[in-house]
Formats: C-alpha cells, structure tokens, sequence
C-alpha cells in the first residue's frame, strides 16, 4: 500500500524503514536530555551559598528524604522506555481448544501500518508524563529545604529573642530589687513595686515561650535530618530575583500540556480509520491480512467525542497561561514584601538604636538623681519592644528571600535531585 503524501504523520514512526529494520530505539536517558524541561530542571544551580548555615541544615535535609518522587519518576522513566519501542510489531502466541477437544496453538504477529499517529502520541504521552514527574519532584525537593529551613529560622528567631528576654529579666530583676529598697525605705509606692513586677512577670513569660519555641523548632528540624542540627547558627545572606528562573508551577504546567495533548492525539486517533497487517503462523501453514478500521469504532456521538479532544487541548493551554499569570503574582507579592521589609528592617534598627541612646541617657539621670526608677523602666521597656521588632523583621525577611528561592527551584542544585 503506498500512502498518500498527506499520511506521513499518521504513519507509524519507523515504519517508513522497513516493519523489521534493526535500528536501536534512542535511549530513555538520552531522550530525558533532550528534554528542555528536564534539561533546565538539570542546569538549576541553588542559590544558598555553599558552607553557609542555609547550605548545612539543606544538606543533612535531603540526605534523609524518602523521595516518593523519585519513584514516580523512575515508574515514568521505565513506562517511557517500553513506550520507545511501540513501533515494533507485537508477536504473542494464541492458543484455543476445538470442539473435537484439540488445543490448537498458533503464533499471532500484528504490524500497525497507518494509525493516525498514535504510537507516536504514545511516545510522546509517555516523555511528557517523565516531564510531569521530574518536575514534580523538584518542586517536592524544593518544599522540603523550605520546610527545613522555615524551621530553622524560626528556631534561630526563638533563640536571639531568648537571648534579647534573658537579659531584659536580669535587668528588669535589678529594678525590682532597687523598687523593693525604696518601699522599704518608705521613698516609692507599693504600686509601683507592682507594676514593675507585673513587667518582669511578661518578660519572663516571654522568655520561656521563646526557649520552648526554639527547642521545638530544633527537634522538628532534626527529624527531618540525618544528623542534629542544633549546633548550626546564623542566617545566610543571599540574593534572588522574580525573574532569575522560571516557576516550577508553570514548568508542571507545561509538562501536563504536553501530556494532555499527546493524550488527546491518542483519543483522537482511535475514532479515526487505520491499517493494520496481521499475520498467523500454524502447524498447517500461514495466513494473514490487512484491516482497516477504527479502533473505537464510530458512533452517533463521534463527533461530540472530538470537539470533547479538540477542547480538553485548548482548556491545557489556558491551565498554562492561568498558572503563569499566578506564579507571576506570587512572585511580584515576595518580591515587593521583601522589599518593604528591606526597608522596615533599617527603620527597627534606626529605632532600636534610638531607644537604646535615651535608655543610656535615663540611665545616666537616674545615677544622678534627675530620673526616678519608673522613667527608667518605661524606657527600657521600649527599647526591649524596638529590639523585639528588629529581631522578627530580620528573620522575617530571610523567609521571604527563601520563599521566593522555593517558588523557582532554586534551593537545591538540580543535577543533585
């Protein structure tokens, strides 16, 4: 049969050869390369900079994943590899029992000639769906270093605002103790006494609240890693862009396009007429044929089932254009949190500081007789207040830097996962 000029792509891949050309089907590894998808996944370098505090909590991390992704891929990759070779005739054997009782064994050897192009949409489904899951684990590669690092900032967070409460109730015990004096002494009110011990009560809650929140966060952490984490301290300086890399969620989209278009060149394919040469080998000799016909038959509701194909193509290009015009928002979100808490960082730290040089000054007065113990606390307690928002901003902004890492695959090296 010799096909028009228009059947060259509904003809099998390799078909063109010769049925039972021996030409070695391209390696699975080697079509994941090809891959831009997989490819871009692969050449992603991680932002965190090596030997940092971010890069030793990433570390340990990873190595304890279970990585159920991973097997999605590996079970995608393998369905690929026997997806490459589909273009092959199938041989497979019959056997059947006559009604003389007799069991009749034959050798059944089916070639597709012309299908419309579907082994080629199954190839492609089939590198789409690796696409699909590649992509899927990076992103749970990348959820996971978030998670762990969302963790161990809000455990460093805990520790510096233990740090900052332990010392404000060493000096906030020192006032009461001069207060205490002064009742006694018959100079200062009971109620002021109170106050100040109310006070001391708050930052010694606060304290205690913060050692909990750190020795919490610290445990979470290490169940998630290899080894402890206790030890690693300090924050990581690092800087990322909205537009340093493409979004793993529109990448996830594209790669799910693809697949859905190749499933739909499937369905379409299987409505429409094919050949397919047959051929059975038996004791008796050989017989054989040509069929041509559609797989799933045609019906009254054919041609609803191919506008159905014809959209479910255009419904995954706008599932790609909606998922950029998300990951774009998300991002210009971060980018601009980032950017203000940029700025309020530098404000708490000009306040904090502030605070400190009128606590020094009242501390000053009050050795000499100028300031009474009240004034000096109202002040101190300010100073604790600015320190406590300087602190908070500070870790706030570095989840802010790793959560824009995170939405672009940027907190692992891709060759890594």
């Amino acid at each position: 049969m010799s096909p028009g000029p228009n059947v060259g792509d509904g003809e099998v891949s390799r078909m063109r050869m010769g049925v039972f050309d021996k030409k070695p089907a391209k390696d699975t590894k080697a079509q994941a390369s090809e891959s831009i998808i997989v490819s871009d996944l692969q050449e992603r370098k991680s932002v965190l900079p090596q030997g940092s505090s971010f890069d030793l909590v990433s570390g340990p991390v990873l190595s304890a994943n279970s990585r159920a992704a991973e097997s999605e891929l590996r079970v995608a990759r393998l369905r690929a590899e026997a997806q490459s070779k589909n273009w092959l005739p199938t041989i497979g054997p019959s056997i059947s029992l006559s009604s003389l009782g007799e069991v009749l064994t034959s050798l059944v050897i089916d070639a597709v000639i012309f299908d419309n192009g579907k082994k080629k949409a199954e190839r492609e489904f089939a590198r789409a769906d690796v696409e699909v899951a590649a992509v899927s684990l990076a992103i749970d590669t990348n959820d996971r270093v978030n998670t762990a690092l969302g963790l161990y900032v809000k455990g460093q967070e805990a520790r510096e605002k233990a740090g900052l409460y332990e010392r404000a109730v060493k000096d906030m015990k020192h006032f009461e103790y001069v207060m205490n004096e002064r009742v006694k002494g018959g100079v200062s009110d009971l109620s002021d006494l109170s106050v100040i011990r109310h006070k001391l009560a708050k930052v010694q809650a606060s304290h205690a609240a913060s050692v909990e929140a750190a020795s919490a966060a610290v445990a979470e952490l290490n169940a998630m890693s290899i080894k402890k984490l206790g030890g690693v301290t300090g924050l990581s300086d690092f800087s990322v862009g909205r537009h340093d890399a493409q979004p793993l969620t529109v990448m996830l989209a594209e790669a799910e396009k693809t697949r859905t278009v190749a499933g739909a060149k499937i369905d379409r394919a299987g409505f429409l007429p094919g050949l397919k040469a047959s051929a059975t080998v038996t004791k008796t000799g050989t017989s054989g044929g040509l069929e041509l016909a559609p797989e799933n038959g045609i019906g009254l509701g054919t041609a609803a089932n191919l506008k159905a194909i014809k959209a479910a193509e255009e419904a995954a290009g706008r599932r790609v254009s909606q998922a950029t015009e998300e990951a774009n928002r998300r991002l210009a979100k971060h980018e601009a949190r980032l950017a203000a808490l940029s700025r309020q960082v530098g404000e708490a730290s000009t306040l904090a500081n502030q605070a400190k040089s009128n606590l020094d000054l009242f501390q000053q007065q009050y050795e000499a007789g100028q300031r009474q113990v009240m004034d000096v606390v109202g002040v101190y307690e300010t100073w604790v207040s600015q320190e406590e928002t300087r602190v908070g901003l500070k870790y706030e902004m570095a989840l802010a830097r790793i959560e824009i890492a995170r939405e672009q695959g940027l907190l692992a090296d891709g060759s890594d996962i």
